[in-house]
This record gives C-alpha cells, structure tokens and sequence, in this order.
C-alpha cells in the first residue's frame, strides 16, 4: 500500500504543499509592486524569512509567485507526452506488421533528435510566451523514449491468456486496447506520468536559466538566473536569492521522485519484498 511507504507519504505531502502554496500563496504573501532599495539582500529575518534579493524584494513571496508556471509546464507536458506515448506505443505493439515497423522507425529516427539543444533553437525562435507553448513543444520532443516502453509492455500483455481469449472473440481492437489493456497498463502509466514531471521540470528551468523563455520574473528559473547574474553567489546574505529557487526546484523534484518510488512499490510486489 501506499500509505506504508513513509517517503512516498513525505513525498506526496512536500508537492501538496508546493502546489498548494504556488496557487493560493501568491494571495496570501503578494509580491511588492516597487523594488525597496534600502532592504537589498538582506538575510533572513522574521519580516523576510528567506531574506530579500538584489531589489529588495521578498525572497519568500517571489518563491510562492514563481511555482505556478512550474507546475502547470509540468503536468500539461506530463498528461501530452504519457497520451502520446501510449497511443503510439501501443498501436505498434497491437498491430505489428508493417504499423509496428513504420511506428518503430519513426520512434528510433525521434530519438536522435538532440532534445535540449532543440528545445533551446525552438525556444528562441518561437519567442514563447505561454507556458503551455513550452509544455506542448517540451512533449513533442521527449515522447519516443516513454513510447518504446509503452511497446514492450503491450507486447508483453498480447502474451497473457485474457488478451488472447478476447482476440479468439474478435472484440476488437478499441475493447482490446480500451478494455483489457489499458487497465491493466495504468500502473505503469501513472509512474510515467510522474516522471515526464519531473524531467519537464529540469528542461523548462534550464531553458529560463539560460534566457530562453521570457516568462514572468518570479518564475523560480527566472530569480536563478537574475540572482546569479547580479553575483548572488559572491554575497553571502544576498546568496539567499540563488539558495531560495534551487530549494523550491530541487523539494519539488525530490517529492515526485518520492511519490514515483511509492507507486513503483505498490505496483510491484518484489520492490515490496525487498526480491
């Protein structure tokens, strides 16, 4: 069960919390609309528990602001890439033939495809300003690698007796798939679900690092990069502008790996027994 996996539970709590703070904080703690020059880096206190940056502002606010983008980015290029995923994987696996073989040369040509680099051009072609543009552009790219294992695991459901049985009954193809083994799939489903997340997250705060994406300025890869540039790192007080958004990236990936790690053990019994 789920519930007896404690990091999972850690996990599951830290990311409702993040979630949680990123929709409602931003209300709650707004961001001051002008920059106080007379608070700049300041460490932490009890009026600004994470300090203030290069313009005085908040650190705690920034951090509440800043989440949205993240985690809308990750879960619209989580839900596209894993459908993407399964419907191509698994009408190769179920068809075969000829489908399978397009499919499959189509999915390895996919995959030498530089992804970053891409992603980096089409970011800055693009000019994207919509966070769901980055996610649709991120799902495109990253979906070949989760639909090769979409593949071998329908293969491997074609092989069990129900699915046999029904294909003798000529059910076909939308009850087969629908039916019988996408049910049957949803656990591997759900763990890849999670960590497309988690790898949209890494792609999408680099890409704002690094300038790319133009988003709104307490996007946490926004206040990275502004930080860093304004030599955060070399001011220990104002290092709280570089230690603050790291935090939030890295607590957010941690808890989906957590959450990841769970349902692996919940839909494996092995995992459980420590085999």
């Amino acid at each position: 069960m789920f519930g007896r996996n404690k990091l999972g539970i850690v996990g599951l709590v830290l990311v409702a919390l993040i979630v949680f703070g990123s929709l409602f904080g931003p209300s709650i703690r707004p961001v001051a609309d002008e920059a106080s020059m007379d608070r700049v880096s300041e460490g932490p206190s009890a009026e600004f528990p994470l300090g203030t940056n290069f313009q005085g502002l908040d650190n705690f606010s920034l951090l509440l602001a800043g989440g949205k983008d993240i985690i809308l980015i990750a879960v619209i290029t989580g839900v596209l890439e894993t459908l993407v995923a399964v419907a191509i994987g698994s009408a190769a696996a179920y068809f075969g033939g000829r489908i399978d073989g397009l499919l499959v040369s189509f999915i390895e040509l996919w995959l030498t495809i530089p992804r970053f680099p891409l992603l980096a051009i089409l970011a800055t072609t693009l000019k994207l300003q919509e966070p769901w543009m980055l996610a649709i552009i991120i799902a495109i790219l990253g979906w070949p690698s989760l639909a090769r294992q979409v593949r071998t695991v329908v293969l491997s459901l074609k092989k069990r007796d129900y699915i046999e049985a029904a294909s003798m009954l000529d059910l076909g193809a939308r009850h087969i798939i629908f039916r019988e083994m996408l049910p049957n799939m949803m656990s591997f489903v759900a763990i890849a679900l999670v960590s497309t997340m988690i790898y949209a997250i890494y792609y999408q705060t680099s890409l704002v690092f690094l300038g790319f994406i133009p988003f709104s300025s307490t996007n946490w890869g926004v206040m990275l990069s502004l930080a860093e540039a304004k030599g955060a790192i070399y001011n220990a007080q104002a290092a709280w502008g570089v230690i603050t958004p790291i935090a939030a990236i890295v607590a957010l990936q941690i808890g989906l790996v957590w959450i990841m790690r769970a349902l692996e053990e919940v839909f494996n019994p092995r995992l459980r027994q420590g085999v």
